[in-house]
């Protein structure tokens, strides 16, 4: 199974599989996808209209990764459920968020 996440110099690219009008909000895991792809996968309880899936989607990953919501981004998906988002952070708040992410165990 493939990384889900890139980091570079500026902060982490993640794939995300959104599930909206869940029953709870939640970060679920990782899987792979039928492209061969891991993605992360994200519960939220919002509904998939008027950008309220996305919104819950970045305060759910704010929560989860410790960061602000204004460094969390999603900038590939945006009417998708297979999402990318951009993390911002700095060196030691990578390092921090990539164990967290390694953390998160593979849904079987």
């Amino acid at each position: 199974m493939s990384q889900a996440w890139i980091e570079d110099e500026t902060g982490l690219t993640l794939r995300i599989r959104l599930t909206p009008n869940a029953s709870r909000d939640a970060v679920e895991g990782f899987a792979e996808t039928a492209d061969g792809l891991c993605h992360l996968g994200v519960r939220v309880r919002a509904v998939p209209e008027k950008g309220k899936a996305n919104k819950a989607l970045i305060a759910v990953l704010s929560q989860f990764l410790d960061l602000p919501k204004r460094d969390i981004d999603v900038i590939r998906g945006m009417t998708s459920r297979l999402k990318t988002v951009r993390v911002a952070a700095d060196a030691g708040d990578r390092a921090r968020v990539a164990g967290r992410l390694g953390g998160v165990e593979d849904e079987r």
